[in-house]
């Protein structure tokens, strides 16, 4: 249960926040004052600390530089009234991670909570390298070919500088872990890591999500609001599927990534940003370069230094130790107690392709403990689940493409690959009642690409 204390000196406020944050399973601790909030977090050590700036005796920003020189990896939101936004701003660049203006909505509150909880995990829970025997907490990353080998160098030597990395590799090699890995072992681990998929966002939302926007900026925005890139200062901003960001707010982060300054949306007021930031894509940005496709400028930009993932395919020999990592990790989340898994079985997964890599295999060895009613996973409990799947599809496409050659028509290539496409989206806009963000993901493609077909009414 994540531990939250509420500084405030009054306790109706207090009471509030126990009862909100309460009913959604939190421990919430209270503090009146500034110097009480020291001493609970020295005995209590919460996990966030939400606190007002206006307090009589220490201020909420004074108290604040006390708690981050103590504990500078504490998550900090500050409360202001909207007169006092700028205190709030000024409360940022002393380290705290967002900041909430009064009066808010439950609704609002939660969200923050949630969201500055799921930052804390990931800057907490370390990523190693080391062997995966025992339970020591934290994330691993597993593996001991020769490729993976030759990976783990080049974190160790890229971690402790400041530099630009670019992640590539299939979707599904584990391209976030090895940039939270970059983190853990670098200068900035004790400042936010934060995470954006700029395939998951639309353009507009994705600007905003980086730089933030001033009061009035667009219809809506009623209040200013802070983007990532000075939420994350001193820190580390990790952008998955950099590749499919528009090229006009790829010129924008090239300013951020060359001089370290922007704008908020609406607002013309300079703005520094002290930010490590660790770019990752699936795409050939080279390729995407030479078609006109990605600036020339950012790709160099952000490729000062990369690390090419291989697909698990080229490291089958990192399968057993992969499987049981996996069954210790789903033994522990499932409450189950497998041993391990059969040679026969072990055989199997390894022959196994992996086009989906190590997320694939996750998914599968967490389907057959489910199942499994014995110490080990049979061949049964594997198999199936992979290759089911590939054979039954390979059985479909035969099918289709016996049933147009019989036909007898010219043009038959063009009409399989339209008529196959259109049916495949409409079946993932229907599957996921229209949620477009979960269709690409089961297509396997971006959200742009998707909205560009749901507007030519490929469906």
């Amino acid at each position: 249960m994540n531990k939250i204390l509420v500084v405030d000196d009054q306790k109706s406020v207090c009471y509030s926040f126990q009862r909100v944050l309460g009913s959604e399973g939190y421990d919430v601790l209270a503090a009146l004052s500034g110097e009480e909030a020291i001493e609970v977090t020295e005995t209590a050590k919460p996990d966030l600390v939400i606190m007002d700036i206006k307090m009589p005796g220490i201020d909420g920003l004074g108290v604040l530089g006390r708690l981050k020189e103590i504990y500078p990896n504490l998550l900090v939101i500050m409360m202001t009234a909207y007169s006092t936004t700028e205190q709030a701003i000024s409360a940022i660049k002393l380290g705290a991670y967002d900041y909430l203006i009064k009066p808010f909505e439950n609704d609002e509150l939660v969200a923050k909570v949630k969201e500055a909880l799921s930052v804390r995990e990931n800057m907490m829970s370390a990523v190693t390298f080391k062997d995966f025997e025992g339970d020591r907490g934290g994330e691993k990353i597993i593996g001991k070919s020769m490729k993976m080998l030759a990976i783990y160098k080049q974190i160790g030597k890229i971690a402790p500088s400041d530099a630009t990395v670019l992640l590539l590799g299939e979707s599904g090699t584990g391209k976030e872990l090895l940039a939270k890995a970059i983190y853990h072992h670098s200068k900035r681990s004790h400042k936010p890591f934060l995470t954006i998929n700029c395939a998951a966002i639309p353009d507009s939302l994705l600007e905003n999500e980086l730089f933030g926007h001033e009061k009035g900026a667009f219809t809506g925005a009623d209040l200013r609001q802070i983007g990532r890139f000075e939420q994350c200062h001193g820190g580390t901003l990790f952008l998955d599927e950099i590749g499919d960001m528009s090229f006009n707010l790829q010129a924008k982060l090239l300013r951020v990534l060359q001089n370290g300054i922007f704008e908020r949306l609406g607002g013309s007021n300079t703005i520094r940003a002290d930010v490590r930031v660790i770019a990752a894509t699936n795409k050939d940005l080279d390729s995407m370069v030479k078609k006109g496709l990605f600036r020339e400028d950012l790709y160099y930009r952000l490729n000062v230094v990369s690390i090419t993932i291989p697909p698990l395919r080229e490291r089958k020999e990192d399968i057993k130790d992969l499987v049981a990592y996996l069954i210790q990790k789903f033994n522990k989340k499932l409450k189950k107690n497998i041993k391990g898994v059969t040679n026969e079985a072990l055989i199997k997964l390894e022959e196994y392709p992996w086009l989906g890599n190590v997320r694939e295999l996750e998914n599968v060895i967490q389907k057959a403990i489910v199942f499994c009613n014995s110490d080990y996973l049979s061949i049964d409990k594997v198999e199936g689940l992979p290759r089911e799947r590939m054979a039954s599809l390979g059985w479909a496409m035969e099918t289709l493409v016996d049933l147009s050659f019989k036909d007898g028509y010219e043009g038959i290539f063009q009409e399989i690959v339209s008529t196959l496409e259109k049916r495949l989206v409409k079946k993932a806009m229907e599957f996921t009642k229209g949620n477009q963000v979960h269709a690409a993901k089961i297509l396997g493609i971006s959200r742009n690409t998707l909205r560009k077909k749901l507007e030519q009414e490929i469906y």
